[in-house]
């Protein structure tokens, strides 16, 4: 890797709703915004083309991995306004499979497909004190692999929404060398007001690295209320960007050397047991 390891980040945030033509034309003018006020990297939100009232809908958008019209234009989107483009999720129905994967595509600058990351952790509860609950595994297949792609600038690990609550994941992606890690997400109001910041900045901290994650915001077909407040944080844990509650693109710059020199600093990284392999004391011998 050579030349500047800084870059302009853009997180869009999205407010879709359950027509797939006009979440695409508000992601491109977003883009296009974000490529205007010299953005390289672009973040999409999860379900960033449409979001319904059932879940089951998410099925019928469906397309064949690497064919249909939402892959076509996320490429054609990074392609036209010059940008490296982490594609939210596209429902990606593969042979063999009876659900579709919620698929985060990532894209160079010229529209080239380089990465596909599948949601590994699926939200399946009841949010407490509140009267939603939620069965993602009923319309979606489970990934089963991480993703990192080298970027001009440094390493972009992925990750999608719920799995900002397993630091395993995060863990991992550091050891394979990401020092910013894309999050596509919809994070509910409620748990989205209680944990949304302390999550993306706990990760941040994890592994010594950025956490950029792009959220849809608002109100949804069947009564869904997404919290928002597309966020940056820094490899300290700092927060560089809370992008509140509108939707809009948002602009940060961010400097990929920074994680390393922070490693070298301060190596938690070079310390992690990844088995913890000893005795476990139930409490219950005489002291």
């Amino acid at each position: 890797m050579s030349g500047s390891r800084q870059l302009v980040l853009a997180l869009v945030q999205m407010e879709s709703g359950d027509d797939v033509g006009a979440n695409l034309a508000a992601a491109d003018d977003w883009l296009r915004e974000a490529a205007d006020g010299g953005a390289s990297l672009a973040v999409l939100p999860e379900n960033f083309a449409g979001m319904a009232a059932a879940e089951t809908w998410r099925r019928g958008i469906a397309e064949p991995d690497g064919n249909g019209p939402i892959q076509d234009t996320l490429a054609d989107m990074a392609r036209r306004h010059g940008l490296w483009l982490v594609g939210g999720t596209v429902p990606i129905a593969d042979a063999g499979e009876s659900l579709p994967a919620a698929a985060c595509l990532v894209y160079d600058d010229h529209g080239a497909r380089r990465g596909r990351y599948d949601k590994m952790h699926l939200f399946d509860v009841q949010i407490p004190d509140a009267d939603e609950a939620y069965r993602e595994s009923a319309n979606t297949a489970p990934g089963r692999r991480t993703l990192t792609v080298d970027l001009p600038w440094g390493r972009l690990g992925v990750a999608v929404c719920y799995d900002l609550r397993f630091p395993e994941l995060f863990s991992r992606l550091a050891h394979e060398g990401a020092e910013i890690v894309a999050v596509p997400a919809a994070f509910t109001r409620p748990t989205g007001s209680a944990h949304w910041e302390v999550l993306i900045r706990a990760r941040a901290i994890d592994m010594l690295g950025y956490v950029a994650a792009a959220a849809q915001t608002g109100a949804h077909p069947g009564g869904r209320q997404t919290w928002g407040h597309s966020m940056l944080a820094g490899p300290w844990g700092e927060v560089l960007l809370d992008a509140g509650e509108r939707p809009g693109v948002h602009l940060v710059g961010v400097d990929l050397a920074r994680p390393a020199h922070l490693r070298d600093s301060f190596p938690v990284l070079e310390h992690r047991r990844a088995r913890i392999d000893m005795p476990t004391d139930s409490g219950d011998e005489d002291r």
